[in-house]
């Protein structure tokens, strides 16, 4: 441990090809910084300025005492990005945060729907792009009838769009999927009952778990599930759709 009382540095280390410091402990942090008016600890590199790693706790740990300032800053002067989190096995979650979240710049998403998680009343996962519809118990179900305005919208990840959000993530002993309902998500369709094209609006059909082109709109009125993104001639398939719900 150093220690400065006069306004310098408490630690410097400086190494051309290895650590500029190097700290290990068993029981508790293997390097430790305290700085009362500049930063715990600071770290210059053309590789890693600070590098942490643990086996049973946090590998990095910062904390301040001071109601507007950051525990943890990360600041990038090239245009690159301030903080990078990236997660390997386990749960797969990159960060997590407890509490709220201010964001002062956009929110770029690079997957493609809004989507819920819902109790799926299978009792085995549904596949994705199926058409759902709500049951009497609450859960959902594919979608079996025509016309249903029933209809909750599409079991997200099939195809190339994957959900950009997610909401209602909840632990849980059932059966739980994310459902598209908002945004571009694949969907399994049927042309059998009408030759698909781009834009036409969609509604449940008679074939389990598929959309149809919904050509009464008397009867779509509150069924529609969105507007096909590409077209359908014959058969069945899975295509985009955006969704839309009304």
């Amino acid at each position: 441990m150093g220690r400065e009382h006069g306004g310098g540095d408490g630690v410097v280390g400086k190494s051309v090809g290895g650590m500029g410091v190097y700290g290990e402990s068993q029981n508790h942090e293997a390097v430790r910084g305290v700085g009362h008016i500049g930063a715990g600890v600071s770290g210059t590199s053309d590789w890693v300025g600070v590098y942490g790693e643990s086996t049973n706790n946090n590998g990095v740990l910062g904390l301040s005492h001071h109601p507007f300032n950051a525990a943890v800053s990360a600041v990038n002067d090239a245009g690159g990005y301030g903080l990078w989190a990236e997660a390997k096995g386990g749960r797969g979650i990159a960060a997590r945060f407890v509490g709220d979240v201010e964001v002062t710049g956009d929110i770029k998403l690079q997957n493609a729907d809004c989507a819920e998680d819902f109790d799926i009343g299978a009792d085995i996962s549904v596949e994705a792009g199926t058409v759902m519809a709500l049951g009497e118990d609450g859960s959902l179900y594919p979608s079996e009838v025509a016309f249903d305005k029933r209809v909750a919208g599409v079991v997200s990840g099939a195809g190339d769009y994957k959900p950009g959000i997610v909401l209602d993530k909840q632990e849980s002993g059932g059966n739980r999927q994310p459902v598209a309902l908002l945004g571009k998500v694949f969907c399994k369709v049927d042309a059998q009952y009408g030759a698909i094209a781009v834009g036409d609006l969609l509604t449940t059909s008679s074939t389990p778990g598929h959309a149809m082109k919904a050509d009464d709109p008397l009867k779509a009125f509150g069924s529609v599930i969105g507007k096909a993104l590409r077209p359908l001639a014959a058969g069945q398939g899975l295509i985009p759709i955006l969704i839309a719900m009304q």
